[in-house]
């Protein structure tokens, strides 16, 4: 029963986002299916100047305020750093964050890329991130109980429908918690906050903490504010309320930058004040404002910051830095792999969503024969193209090399769908950019698909023959049905006017091609073998010492490599690199990354050597160096940093507390073998 509700939550954050997605989908589909590209374009036009600019200066201070939260940070650490340096951190990790998704891990990767090379020990960046990582969610929650108790009603969804009790009740527990943590503060020191090893600030910090976080949120909120048209009725307070909800809400879907979520809950909450076009032409520049503007100017920043560091270690020798952080190069993982994760959902949910805005493509300059086809799959076949990238987009996320293939593929095969359907242009040069930008990052995608793993056997035969059927039936269906002529998929399937059994067979084929296109796709459910005499033999066989302890060795794809390993509480260790053939060394790390993610565990690696490194930096894991005893080199601020060869690496800001204790048992276990 443990094991099973483990493996629940471990997928709850995904279902939770797709959940969230499809409802704000269907809200969408059905509360505003008469959006045009036109009206928001005249919304757009009729944004005044000075607002404009006005809004610009909200989303400067606004940033400006982040800054403060790595300040304090650095002060909660222990360590002096310069503002200036502090700045380029915040401002890099929140940019990142804001655009990507799960904002503490993708800010965390930056964060210790940067302070490392700035002489903060593992231990101080973990707090830096630790407080960062709290400090948004205090500033919400203040808000938040503000508007439960004085505007509960703006709250989008739940304002409505839950009683007033119910939403004061929620907003006391709000301010209670923020409460509660300042008490703890004034009362008691080293506790553990929300699973995490870290000491709590002084009262006087979480106080101004506090402060700082509720101006950060409330000035935010303003940066929009500023940018809607006067409406009767709606306040500032009454705006803050249904912006924190949209936003958290986006938080929670755990899609890049909050994408389709966050504009849904906005548009639902606003509408009674305010024209959709209108809406969404201030969500346009906001997103210009305080989303796109600073991602390219964070990115060409810290490339900046990568190629002068690598200027000055070809001029002189550079030390190996205490901690080695989780991007040996700018562009990975941060800058590439999720980018461009982000950018292909987003392709997708643009194509998912072609049939929410208004258009009806002209097919008059096509031969008449091909006219009624194309004007029959004029929106389901881009559709259908969309729901495939997404499932590419996880199968990136992955490093797989055949869904980087395919990625191009579909994207190119929807440009030329669009083009052909007469589309807006920039609809096409969307996805032609993001075909283009992906195709030089071939080298970012080096792991095999299930389907090229090996033979083709009887589990990769089924989901071809069902992807296989899947197109057939879909073709039947577009070919000959027209009530799927200007719809999407997912449009027939939520149309009360269609047949349910045609809105049923529509719904079963489309998600048994998703699965059976994610089963082509994705990595093989990893195996390993339990140690004992067998497991012994066949990794002394690679050429290496067997530990003295292990609980089993997971293998590389080819199985001529193999990592053996210890589940050592939250986190699945491994001890030392892969031993065996190099070409299967880097298959057999990700394959021991996956078998922790499937017992909901940590990756780590003990006694890891240099040459993988920027491997277990793709996995987001940070480097503590380790002298020849196994154990972690002394943090010396003011002398030469450590010459190491072996390292720690984990996710530190997670797990380096609660290994660091451990590894002296393991160091004597080893001792005592030799």
């Amino acid at each position: 029963m443990g094991e099973t509700l483990k493996r629940v939550l471990r997928h709850l954050p995904a279902v939770l986002g797709l959940m969230l997605l499809g409802g704000a989908i269907y809200v969408v589909q059905k509360e505003f299916r008469n959006l045009k590209i036109e009206d928001i374009a005249r919304a757009l036009e009729a944004i005044p100047t000075r607002t404009l600019a006005i809004a610009f200066l909200w989303n400067l201070l606004s940033y400006g305020i982040l800054t403060f939260y790595d300040r304090l940070g650095t002060y909660y650490a222990g360590r002096s750093v310069s503002y200036g340096k502090v700045a380029f951190a915040s401002f890099c990790a929140y940019s990142l964050a804001h655009n990507l998704g799960f904002a503490a891990v993708s800010g965390a990767a930056v964060r210790y890329r940067l302070y490392a090379h700035w002489g903060l020990t593992p231990l101080q960046i973990a707090k830096v991130v630790g407080f960062c990582s709290l400090t948004f969610g205090l500033g919400g929650m203040v808000l938040g109980g503000i508007v439960l108790f004085f505007e509960p009603e703006a709250v989008p969804f739940f304002g409505a429908w839950l009683p007033l009790w119910v939403m004061h009740a929620f907003g006391g527990l709000l301010w209670a918690i923020v409460a509660g943590y300042i008490t703890l503060s004034r009362l008691t020191r080293g506790r553990m906050l929300f699973g995490h090893e870290m000491d709590l600030p002084g009262w006087r910090m979480a106080i101004l903490q506090v402060l700082l976080a509720t101006v950060d949120v409330a000035v935010t909120a303003a940066i929009i504010f500023t940018l809607l048209p006067q409406a009767h009725g709606l306040t500032y307070l009454r705006f803050l309320g249904i912006y924190v909800a949209s936003y958290t809400a986006g938080l929670a879907a755990n899609i890049p930058g909050g994408i389709g979520v966050f504009d849904t809950a906005m548009l639902v909450g606003l509408s009674p004040y305010l024209e959709p076009p209108q809406i969404l032409g201030s969500i346009v520049v906001f997103r210009l404002y305080y989303y796109i503007i600073p991602l390219f100017l964070a990115g060409g920043l810290f490339a900046g910051n990568e190629i002068m560091l690598r200027g000055r270690s070809v001029l002189r020798p550079a030390p190996v830095p205490r901690i080695v952080p989780p991007a040996t190069r700018w562009s990975e993982p941060d800058f590439v792999v999720a980018a461009i994760t982000g950018a292909v959902s987003i392709c997708g949910a643009l194509l998912l969503c072609l049939g929410v805005v208004e258009h009806r493509p002209d097919f008059s300059w096509i031969d008449p024969d091909f006219a009624e086809a194309a004007a029959e799959a004029s929106e389901f076949v881009p559709s259908l193209i969309g729901g495939a990238l997404m499932v590419c987009a996880a199968g990136m996320a992955q490093r797989v090399t055949l869904a980087w293939g395919t990625t191009i593929g579909l994207l190119l095969l929807a440009a030329a769908f669009t083009v052909a359907q007469s589309e807006p242009l920039w609809i096409p040069g969307v996805l032609l950019l993001a075909g283009v930008l992906i195709v030089p990052f071939r080298s970012a995608f080096y792991r095999h698909a299930r389907l090229l793993s090996g033979p083709i056997d009887g589990a990769i035969a089924a989901p071809l023959l069902m992807l296989a059927g899947c197109i057939l039936a879909l073709a039947a269906f577009e070919r000959h049905v027209r009530w799927l002529a200007d719809n999407s998929w997912w449009e027939v399937v939520l149309s009360p006017a269609v047949p349910n059994s045609l809105r049923a067979s529509v719904a079963f084929t489309v998600v048994l091609a998703l699965l059976a296109l994610w089963g082509l796709l994705r990595p093989a459910r990893v195996r390993f073998l339990h140690w004992g005499a067998e497991a012994r033999l066949r990794y002394a066989a690679l050429g290496a010492i067997p530990p003295a302890e292990a609980d089993g060795i997971v293998w590389g794809e080819a199985e001529r490599s193999g990592i053996p390993f210890r589940r050592m509480g939250r986190v699945l260790l491994g001890i030392g690199d892969p031993a065996g053939a190099e070409s299967d060394c880097i298959s057999a790390i990700w394959r021991l990354r996956d078998l922790a993610r499937q017992e909901g565990l940590d990756p780590a690696i003990w006694r890891a050597g240099r040459t993988h490194l920027e491997v277990y930096a793709d996995l987001g894991l940070a480097a503590l160096p380790l002298g020849a005893n196994g154990l972690p080199l002394e943090d010396c601020e003011h002398c030469d940093e450590p010459n190491a060869i072996q390292y720690l690496v984990c996710k530190a800001e997670r797990d380096l507390s609660n290994l660091l204790p451990l590894l002296p048992k393991l160091a004597l276990a080893e001792a005592a073998q030799a």
